[in-house]
C-alpha cells in the first residue's frame, strides 16, 4: 500500500505526482502484468540468456544500440 505525506499547503497536483513517482518505483504494474500468466522457467532462462547475448554484442561493438 502506497501512503503519500501531503501538507495541507500542498497542491493535489503535486501530491498526485509524488504517487505516480513511488509508485512506479515500487514496480507493482510490472509484478501484476509479471502475475497474468504462467511462463515456464526454462522460458525465463532462455529470454535472460538472450538478453545476456544481446548487450554483450552490444559491448563488444557487434551491434550499434
Amino acid at each position: 500500500m502506497l501512503i503519500i505525506d501531503s501538507k495541507d499547503c500542498e497542491n493535489i497536483d503535486k501530491a498526485l505526482k509524488k504517487y505516480k513517482k513511488k509508485f512506479e518505483k515500487s514496480k507493482t504494474l510490472l509484478k501484476l502484468r509479471e502475475r497474468q500468466a504462467f511462463t515456464k522457467p526454462s522460458v525465463k532462462r532462455r529470454f535472460q540468456v538472450l538478453k545476456a547475448i544481446y548487450k554483450q554484442q552490444i559491448f563488444s561493438g557487434k551491434i550499434e544500440g
